[in-house]
């Protein structure tokens, strides 16, 4: 079976391709620990491995999202809760000040993780790094980290989003190379088992941030940012500018 058609069995499942080999994995040792328990000690022995095992597929499923009807309206890139709304300096790719938007994703949260808008990614730098609590501060600047740089269609809006490890999570996935294309609210990669996502927006950007710290958001389906117009791509200091250019 090619990898077309075992994404298309996964997701008629509703769980994710980007958790396969762990799943089967789980499942493989589920079944083995399962069977001699019951035999040993009777069915209700089963229980904990037959837990744990539904524990794993709940983490790895991957329900149907639908972006919002208004183009200009972009979606979450994750499931989880805001917990940072800020303004903050972004070098890499938009290459001065930016909007910033934080979302936590727990153990029990979806961790497929979606692109905000159409458009075509120019820039991709993974970085090793610590395994700290997702929730703290201090592990935006310290954790392993997945960052993408993405122009945005139709207005060359430059975007960053970035996926951080937790300390349970210790393995991003990002399904990208430059160059390829990206659409509202499609699948790009994952963060396993409980970690943090965030987006980067140009602060001159005619884009407003959509959600508050505390707030519960859903990837490909919550809008996180809106665009208040169409940019003159003439305008100088509009958001064609950025390091990735």
């Amino acid at each position: 079976m090619g990898r077309e058609g075992s994404e298309a069995v996964w997701e008629r499942l509703r769980l994710t391709e980007y958790g396969k080999d762990e799943m089967l994995i789980l499942a493989a040792a589920s079944i083995a620990t399962g069977g001699g328990l019951f035999l040993a000690f009777g069915p209700w022995a089963v229980l904990p491995p037959a837990a744990a095992l539904a524990l794993a597929l709940q983490f790895f499923r991957d329900p149907d999202r639908r972006p919002p009807n208004d183009p200009n309206e972009w979606p979450s890139p994750a499931d989880g809760r805001v917990t940072e709304v800020a303004e903050t300096a972004e070098p890499r790719f938009i290459g001065g000040p930016a909007k910033k938007v934080g979302i936590f994703m727990s153990p029990f949260n979806v961790h497929v993780n979606r692109s905000p808008a159409d458009g075509t990614v120019e820039y991709l730098s993974y970085e090793p790094g610590r395994f700290l609590d997702a929730r703290r501060k201090e592990s935006a600047e310290k954790n392993e980290s997945q960052w993408i740089g993405i122009r945005t269609a139709p207005y060359g809006i430059p975007i960053v989003v970035r996926q951080i490890a937790g300390v349970i999570a210790r393995r991003i996935v990002c399904r990208l190379d430059t160059g390829d294309r990206v659409s509202r609210g499609g699948k790009f990669g994952m963060v396993k088992f409980g970690s943090r996502v965030e987006l980067y927006v140009p602060a001159e950007a005619p884009v407003d941030i959509a959600v508050e710290p505390g707030q519960y958001v859903r990837a490909g389906a919550t809008t996180i940012a809106r665009l208040r117009k169409a940019p003159d791509p003439k305008e100088k200091g509009t958001p064609q500018a950025g390091a990735g250019a």
